[in-house]
């Protein structure tokens, strides 16, 4: 085991499972003495941008539209977060694909754990744990937390 983890990443589109998946990874945070970042992926909010995201992840995918309902979504993770241990929150609202955007963050925040839900792990989940290990995790050494929300 090297040091404790420093920068914990988890996403979260506001659903159930993410925001379990935002508890976890703020007991972690907590436990660790780490900052943690809750990162939400949005689209804007046109009709023709919404139908496809709605293409894009399926009709199963929890829509996030316009920078606003992210900035909600945003403030009940970091009050969950904040009530399951976490110290150090940042919370970042990201335009775009889920998965590309939790890349992003993991790579700008220099992130050492990135947490997930397993709901849906065929969609985004799966889509980010198999390009995370490819891509990010082999360049920055980020472990990666599947959390079982279900």
């Amino acid at each position: 085991m090297g040091a404790a983890y420093r920068t914990v990443v988890v996403g979260t589109d506001g659903s159930e499972s993410s925001f379990a998946a935002v508890d976890r990874a703020a007991a972690v945070a907590g436990d660790a003495g780490a900052t943690l970042v809750i990162a939400c992926a949005y689209y804007p909010a046109s009709k023709s941008d919404v139908d496809k995201a709605q293409d894009v992840l399926g009709d199963e995918a929890y829509q996030v539209v316009g920078s606003a309902p992210a900035e909600d979504t945003l403030q009940s993770a970091r009050d969950r977060a904040t009530k399951a241990g976490a110290q150090k929150i940042d919370t970042v609202a990201v335009k775009g694909d889920p998965v590309d955007s939790l890349r992003k963050v993991v790579h700008e925040r220099e992130a050492d754990l990135l947490v997930v839900g397993n709901r849906g792990l065929n969609t985004i989940a799966g889509r980010i744990l198999g390009s995370v290990p490819s891509e990010v995790a082999r360049k920055s050494g980020v472990d990666v937390l599947i959390v079982h929300t279900t």
